[in-house]
């Protein structure tokens, strides 16, 4: 596993969207699966700074993205 460190929501979204193509999921079916919008996920997706903490962590976990305070 490769340690990444996420600077900025735009990186974090990046990452996301990283996963979900990598499991070949659409936006569609990946906030069906993470029980989140799909405006959400692509709110997410592209870096928006505002979206809600707690979904995007659930969303990081459903794709096997973890956060890590060192």
């Amino acid at each position: 596993m490769t340690l990444q460190t996420i600077q900025s929501t735009a990186q974090l979204g990046a990452a996301i969207r990283q996963r979900r193509r990598e499991a070949g999921l659409t936006l569609v079916l990946a906030a069906h699966a993470c029980g989140v919008s799909v405006k959400f996920l692509q709110a997410l997706e592209t870096g928006k700074p505002t979206v809600q903490f707690d979904k995007a962590l659930g969303v990081a976990r459903h794709f096997g993205l973890t956060l890590q305070i060192v």
